[in-house]
């Protein structure tokens, strides 16, 4: 079992920058990814980026040259820097790691960026 917690979210006006956490329950080496993604209203839950376990990352062209995904293996979290935030960012943003063929998912964290 995985239980991942997000922190990090608040309100930033635009040009601003946030970096979140997604602080995981277990050795972050034995989950394969761990994904962000976000939620906005009435919109499709959309994937941000990914990190692996060997460290490789991808992140979604909609934030290309804006946030990185990196990872701290010591405290097993793994964090989204978000820069250059622009109004269509605001969502809630939510950590996903799959383990032992489940899904799990943290709360979310609220991103709100004023125009």
């Amino acid at each position: 079992q995985v239980q991942l917690v997000e922190s990090g979210g608040g309100l930033v006006q635009a040009g601003g920058s946030l970096r979140l956490s997604c602080a995981a329950s277990r050795n972050i080496f034995s989950i394969n990814a761990i994904d962000w993604y976000r939620q906005a209203p009435g919109k499709q839950r959309e994937l941000v980026a990914v990190i692996t376990s060997r460290g490789t990352s991808n992140v979604a062209d909609s934030v290309k040259g804006r946030f990185t995904i990196s990872r701290d293996n010591a405290k097993n979290t793994v964090y989204l820097q978000m820069n250059s935030l622009n109004p269509e960012d605001t969502a809630v943003y939510l950590c996903h790691a799959g383990f032992s063929g489940t899904d799990y998912w943290g709360q979310g964290t609220q991103v709100t960026v004023s125009s």
